[in-house]
This record gives structure tokens, sequence and C-alpha cells, in this order.
């Protein structure tokens, strides 16, 4: 009448399994995160590239131009990401 389940039983190395799976997402989800500073986030030129899908030369273009507001700190470049959104809406072009 009462099955004992033990560590072989199928259903639960799927569910082992899962557990697993589960750990693993959140390891990475929280390996990337950062908290922001006073609420502001900031992303380095990497981030920013990737983002923006530009090269980092064409981020340091944008830098030299004055295109784009950044950071210098203890030889790090640093942008604040609501400076990012602020820049793309305000150059934003419609086409109607």
């Amino acid at each position: 009448m009462s099955d004992i389940v033990n560590k072989d039983d199928a259903k639960v190395k799927v569910f082992m399994a899962s557990i697993a799976n589960t750990l693993s997402s959140i390891e990475c989800i929280t390996s990337n995160y950062r908290p922001p500073l006073n609420g502001v986030r900031f992303l380095t030129d990497t981030e920013v590239s990737k983002l923006l899908h530009i090269s980092k030369r064409t981020l340091q273009d944008y830098r030299s131009s004055g295109k784009l507001p950044y950071y210098h700190f203890g030889g790090k470049i640093l942008y604040r990401e609501d400076d990012i959104e602020k820049t793309l809406k305000d150059n934003r072009v419609n086409s109607w």
C-alpha cells in the first residue's frame, strides 16, 4: 500500500534535475546583476557596445565628439544607463 521512494526513483531523478537546472539559471542571472548606485545603473563600454550593436571604436568616437556622456573613473569608462536612453530618445527621427 505505501510505496517507498528513494533516490533511484525516476520521479526523484527528474525532480532533482529540475532543481539543478533552476539553480543554474539563478546563478547565471545573479552573476551578471549589479545593483544600481542610488537608483542609477552604470554600464561598461563592453556592455554599451553590445547594447547598441556598435564597435568599441564607434563608442569611442561618440565619446570624443560629445555625442554620448560618460564618466572616466580610475582608468575605467562608465556610462549612465539613463544617459544612453535619453541620448537615443533625443536623436530619434520620425520616418513619416
